[in-house]
C-alpha cells in the first residue's frame, strides 16, 4: 500500500480520500511563529531546558529550518533535558524535497534572525491573566491569516498547504481554547514532557477562564455597542448570539499563532487542501476555525482540512489525542458536522544510532515545527519509507554535530 507509513485515526474515509487527492503533490509549508509568557512558567514545557532558553526556541527553530545545520546561528537550538528539536525532522524533508518554506512572525518577543513575514502581532501575556492579548490585535491577526491563506493557496490549486507552528507553551493555550469552546479537553492534551503535566496546565487554564468570565459582562456590553466583539471599526458581523466569541476567547487565553493559522486555513480551504501540522495545538485551531466560521458566517471547506502529526502524539499514553479529536463533535460551536481526519506518520527512532532521537520513543519532544506533517508529505509525494526518513534526519543531526565542533 503506497501510504502504509501514514495511519488515519479518525474520519478514515475522509482521510483516505484526502490522501488520494493529494498523492504525488508537493505542498508549500507555512510556519507561524508566536510567543506566550505561559511558556516561561517553570516546568510548563520541555522545549528548552530553562525559561530563559525557551524565550528563544521559536527563533532558533526558524533559523535552523531556514538556513540548516552549517549556519552559524544567532539563536542556536536550545539545550533540552532529552531529545533533539523536531526542526531536524522538518528540515530533513523540506531540504531533500525542495518544499517551499514561508515563515510568519505572528507575535514574538524579539525579531528572529531569518527572513520572515511580520504580521504585526504581539507576544501574548500568560493565559492565567485572562487578558493575553488586545482584542484589536487578535482581529488584526485573523484578517492577516485570511489574507495570507488566500495568497498561499492562489498559486497552489490542486495541491495543498501545510500550516505549522512554533509556540512554546502552546499545548496549554490549546487546552484553554478547547475548554473555552466547551470541549472536554482536561487530561487529554499532549506536552513535550514524557509524562504530561496535566494538573499544572489545568490550574492555569482555570485561572485564565475565571478571569475572562469575570469581565464577560463588560465585554458583552462592548460587543453590543460596536457589533464587532469589542473592536471598533472591524467588519466582522456576528451571525449568532453565542455566549463565547471565539476571537475574544483567543484574546483572553490564547496565543497569536492560533488565530493566524485559523484564518489561513479558512481561506486556503476554499481552493486547495490544508494540513494542520501538529497535535493538540492544531486540534484546538480546528475547533477555533469551526467556531469562527459559525460565529461570523464565513465560508470554508471542512473536507479539505486534515490534521497531521506524529505517532508519538497520536498514541501518547499520557494524553488522549484521538479521544480529544472525537470530542470536537460534541462542541456546540462546531456546526460543520465534521471532525477532522487525524493522520500520523509512523516514523520510528527505535533503531536510530543517536540517543537524542531514541529519546522520542520515551515520550520526549514528540512534535513541533511541522515535523509529523513533513514526514506525511514525504510519504505522500515520494513514497519515502522509514529507512529514507531516518537516514535524512540522522544526516541533519550529524551535520549539526560536525558544525558545532
Amino acid at each position: 500500500m503506497p501510504n502504509s507509513q501514514i495511519r488515519i485515526y479518525t474520519q478514515k474515509e475522509q482521510g483516505e480520500e484526502w490522501l488520494r487527492r493529494y498523492r504525488g503533490c508537493l505542498p508549500v509549508f507555512a510556519c507561524v511563529l508566536g510567543f506566550t509568557e505561559t511558556g516561561l512558567i517553570p516546568g510548563i514545557s520541555a522545549a528548552g531546558r530553562t525559561p530563559e532558553d525557551r524565550k528563544y526556541t521559536a527563533c532558533a527553530d526558524a533559523e535552523f529550518l531556514y538556513y540548516g545545520p552549517e549556519h552559524k546561528a544567532q539563536y542556536p537550538l536550545p539545550p533540552l533535558a532529552a531529545g533533539a528539536s523536531p526542526v531536524l525532522i522538518s528540515r530533513a524533508v523540506f531540504e531533500s524535497l525542495k518544499i517551499p518554506v514561508h515563515l510568519f512572525n505572528a507575535g514574538l518577543s524579539q525579531p528572529p534572525a531569518v527572513p520572515v513575514i511580520d504580521l504585526g502581532g504581539t507576544a501574548a501575556k500568560c493565559l492565567s491573566s485572562g487578558a493575553a492579548m488586545e482584542n484589536t490585535t487578535v482581529y488584526h491577526l485573523f484578517k492577516q491569516g485570511l489574507l495570507w491563506g488566500e495568497r498561499l493557496a492562489a498559486n497552489n490549486q490542486h495541491k495543498y498547504v501545510i500550516l505549522g507552528e512554533c509556540v512554546v507553551g502552546g499545548t496549554t493555550t490549546a487546552l484553554a481554547i478547547l475548554t473555552g469552546l466547551g470541549i472536554d479537553a482536561a487530561g487529554k492534551v499532549n506536552s513535550s514532557h514524557p509524562i504530561c503535566n496535566h494538573a499544572q496546565k489545568w490550574a492555569l487554564v482555570q485561572a485564565g477562564l475565571e478571569k475572562m468570565r469575570g469581565s464577560r459582562e463588560q465585554a458583552c456590553r462592548e460587543r453590543s455597542r460596536t457589533g464587532a466583539g469589542g473592536a471598533r471599526g472591524e467588519n466582522f458581523t456576528l451571525s449568532s448570539s453565542s455566549l463565547v466569541n471565539p476571537l475574544q476567547l483567543v484574546a483572553a487565553v490564547g496565543d497569536p499563532m492560533q488565530v493566524v493559522v485559523a484564518g489561513m486555513a479558512i481561506a486556503a480551504s476554499r481552493s486547495c487542501g490544508v494540513m494542520l501540522a501538529g497535535g493538540t495545538q492544531m486540534l484546538a485551531v480546528y475547533a477555533l476555525i469551526s467556531a469562527i466560521a459559525q460565529t461570523y458566517a464565513l465560508s470554508w471547506q471542512p473536507q479539505e482540512v486534515v490534521v497531521g502529526t506524529t505517532r508519538w502524539v497520536a498514541e501518547d499514553p499520557t494524553g488522549a489525542t484521538v479521544d480529544l479529536a472525537l470530542s470536537l463533535e460534541k462542541a456546540s460551536l462546531i456546526k460543520s458536522g465534521r471532525i477532522p481526519p487525524l493522520l500520523a506518520t509512523h516514523l520510528s527512532f527505535a533503531d536510530s544510532r543517536y540517543p537524542q532521537l531514541r529519546a522520542y520513543e520515551q515520550g520526549f519532544v514528540k512534535e513541533g515545527m511541522g515535523a509529523g506533517a513533513a514526514c506525511i508529505a514525504a510519504h505522500l509525494s515520494q513514497n519515502w519509507q522509514q529507512n529514507q526518513l531516518l537516514a535524512a534526519i540522522e544526516a541533519q543531526l550529524e551535520r549539526l554535530s560536525t558544525a558545532s565542533h
